[in-house]
């Protein structure tokens, strides 16, 4: 086996940690020493480092194959785990695959194959299928957030994956849910368990705000002007419920995002971009954004609608306070509504704000060049920096893909800025950049 290519310290460096908390410590420690581990975590404690840190050491880089898969529920989550390896540095070729993308891309970027696959269940199952890649050196796998992939319907696609990896040495599960199952299909004998569910690790409060109509939308607008200028997700039942949320916020001139499985990925994935740069402050999302998708910190999380089972409520819950911060979940509650039992019995909030969030000073750019174009962050901030005589108070969040890129500027000096950078050489590339 070859040594890491790079050492813990510098990778923790690069993605701005200081030092690893209690679970991943643990993590570490079980997955060294054993080849089954369960790790039970609330969501945004951070399992996906937990499990790539020391997976990633026992990566060889002298062979040319996939050796570890990780499976996912969503297309979210795989995304995002490829992008925390990348942003790790670590040498080894990382890649995701997923429904809702063309199978010619992931053939294309398979054709080299990398060292770590991402990929949602029906989307790895079918490459096993088609023999897409070589399995013979793929000894570790991964089931993130396993139990969602089973309550979404992956159960056979999983049983199938495993019985398409016959040399798999090594397996880790994680999960964000108390009491879950493991299915016998799975094959574990005796895992060690590395269960901090029971930790508090936030200091999470639970309010109720009582809307006098059944229509809650006043009630909605008048506890976004009490919340104020901070980051947070409106949780709604139905994706038709979030179009008509979202037209009332658009005509109260509040700027927010959309995400629910209703749009397209590329919508999604924008939304989330222009959340995390500042460009919206407010997400509405169904459940699909509960878990397993990576968002700044979130002061505070809205029941818009009351969740159906306790596990929608926890992992809604999960997005704010999380690890060691403070954040409020509102429950939104019609007056003659009765909470579910499991939401208990929590005090009433009053409203006290009367000023709506102005809207944000930040607005999002496309670039039509990315990691493939050998283009780095640092290739773009140059670009605004020179080309468009921008100072560091202009620029916001680079998020840079793998033929794309997103930034973040202020607002006001986009009319001007965008004949300065558009049509412009990049590294090699002459890239468009316009607003998205």
């Amino acid at each position: 086996m070859s040594k890491p290519i790079k050492s813990q310290k510098a990778i923790l460096s690069k993605l701005g940690i200081e030092k690893l908390n209690n679970m991943q410590l643990e993590a570490q420690l079980a997955i060294e020493s054993c080849f089954e581990v369960m790790i039970l975590s609330p969501t945004g404690t951070g399992k996906t480092l937990a499990f790539l840190l020391p997976l990633i050491n026992e990566l060889d880089k002298e062979i040319d194959q996939i050796q570890m898969v990780v499976i996912v529920p969503s297309r979210e989550l795989a995304i995002q785990i490829e992008q925390v390896m990348r942003e790790m540095g670590t040498g080894f070729k990382v890649n995701a695959v997923y429904g809702g993308r063309a199978s010619s891309k992931d053939k294309s970027e398979l054709k080299h194959p990398p060292a770590v696959l991402i990929g949602t269940p029906g989307r790895v199952a079918d490459h096993l299928r088609r023999k897409t890649f070589r399995t013979r050196e793929i000894k570790t796998l991964v089931l993130d957030e396993f139990d969602k992939s089973l309550e979404v319907g992956f159960e056979d696609e999983m049983k199938e994956i495993l019985e398409l990896l016959p040399k798999v040495e090594k397996k880790i599960l994680t999960s964000a849910t108390q009491g879950v199952e493991i299915p016998e299909f799975v094959g574990l004998h005796e895992p060690a368990l590395v269960d901090y569910l029971h930790e508090k690790v936030s200091q999470l409060q639970i309010k109720k705000v009582l809307s006098p109509k059944k229509d809650k939308l006043e009630t909605l607008l008048d506890l976004i002007a009490h919340v104020g200028d901070q980051n947070g997700i409106v949780f709604c039942n139905f994706k038709d419920s979030i179009q008509r949320v979202s037209d009332y916020l658009t005509d109260n001139n509040i700027s927010h995002g959309t995400f629910y499985g209703g749009i397209e990925q590329i919508e999604r994935e924008r939304a989330l971009i222009k959340f995390r740069n500042g460009t919206y402050k407010i997400l509405l999302a169904t459940d699909l954004a509960a878990r397993g998708i990576d968002v700044p910190e979130l002061k505070f999380i809205i029941h818009y609608h009351l969740p159906i089972k306790s596990e929608e409520f926890t992992h809604r819950n999960g997005r704010t306070a999380r690890m060691n911060s403070e954040g409020t979940a509102y429950v939104i509650q019609y007056e003659q509504e009765d909470l579910p039992e499991f939401i208990g019995d929590i005090p009433t909030e009053e409203l006290t704000g009367d000023q709506l969030p102005q809207p944000s000073k930040w607005s999002t750019l496309f670039i039509s060049g990315g990691r493939k174009d050998k283009i780095s962050k640092g290739d773009v901030a140059g670009l605004f920096f020179k080309q468009g005589n921008l100072t560091k108070d202009d620029l916001g969040l680079i998020e840079l893909k793998n033929d794309c890129a997103f930034v973040s500027v202020r607002t006001a000096i986009i009319k001007s800025l965008l004949p300065k950078v558009n049509n412009v050489k990049l590294k090699k590339k002459k890239v468009r950049v316009l607003e998205v």
